[in-house]
């Protein structure tokens, strides 16, 4: 591949607990460059643990933006995520050649890579009605309704995620349509280039990896820090892995021991599917979780 001459926007993406925050910070101090995070839950400053949030001697070692700078209590859409993410972009290449936006949350990558779909407005009361069907009869009802109301997208999308369910439900039901005659079609162009990265292993070293970092979140404190935020266990912020599994055992559902095995399962899970939303893109450069990042300055960003 030519190496890059203009400014440039890297993506790092892969599975959960591949690796990715470790070679973003080699790579960004070989490039010389800051950080911008798209894991949607390492915005909250209450989440900490559990998100794998960057160590303190980590955040030292290089600037990181859009790191536990919101509350949970906060309203933070993708799209303010978006323009904010934008904006920390122009104002880096003031000053840098390339910018490094790493994680999981493939949806907010996109969004500032691809732009965002214009979706027609929501009715707060359909809103309000699929949130009291979900309580009541669970995330069975909310597949089983977007199977019907939208084929499509049903086959697609996460159906284990109640927030990505109702976010497409409520525009079919708002606007009459399926929600996949909606997305798709907003094409944004950059005056940056964009290189991505997708990181790779084998899949039981993987597997190992997860398991291995859910006993460490557990070792250095996870359970406290969920004791500590059962209060706010409605809002979406909280309604992911590590927190919902943790949650169900502070009410008395589940043993301890049977979390925790919810939250590697899960987690083995949420990778598995990580890996097929990124299998499908085909701009991606794929390098192995444990390559120096000094040869990829050497292959992709070397003029010399």
């Amino acid at each position: 591949m030519k190496a890059l001459s203009k400014k440039t926007l890297i993506t790092v993406s892969g599975p959960t607990a591949i690796g990715k925050t470790k070679f973003s910070i080699n790579l960004s101090r070989v490039l010389n460059c800051n950080i911008i995070s798209c894991d949607s839950r390492q915005f909250y400053k209450e989440l900490s643990i559990g998100t794998a949030v960057p160590s303190i001697k980590e955040l030292k070692t290089v600037k990181h933006h859009c790191i536990q700078h919101k509350s949970i209590l906060d309203t933070y859409t993708i799209k303010d995520f978006q323009k904010e993410a934008l904006t920390i972009i122009k104002n880096e290449f003031k000053i840098h050649d390339y910018v490094i936006m790493v994680g999981g949350s493939g949806l907010y990558m996109d969004s500032v890579i691809n732009g965002l779909d214009d979706l027609p407005n929501i009715n707060n009361q359909v809103r309000k009605n699929l949130n009291l069907k979900f309580e009541e009869f669970g995330i069975e009802y909310l597949q089983k309704k977007l199977k019907k109301l939208d084929p499509v997208y049903y086959n697609n999308v996460d159906k284990q995620n109640p927030r990505r369910l109702i976010r497409a439900l409520e525009i079919c039901i708002s606007s009459n349509r399926p929600y996949s005659s909606f997305i798709g079609k907003q094409k944004t162009t950059h005056e940056f280039n964009l290189f991505h990265i997708g990181m790779k292993t084998n899949r039981e070293l993987l597997y190992n990896k997860i398991n291995s970092r859910v006993d460490k979140m557990i070792d250095i404190g996870l359970l406290e820090e969920v004791k500590n935020l059962i209060n706010y266990k409605k809002l979406n912020a909280l309604n992911t892995l590590g927190y919902k599994e943790l949650f169900l055992f502070l009410e008395g559902k589940t043993t301890l021991k049977e979390s925790i095995e919810e939250i590697k399962k899960n987690s083995r899970r949420f990778a598995k599917r990580q890996i097929t939303w990124l299998k499908r893109k085909k701009d991606i450069v794929w390098i192995n979780n444990d390559v120096n990042p000094e040869e990829i300055k050497r292959n992709y960003f070397d003029f010399k």
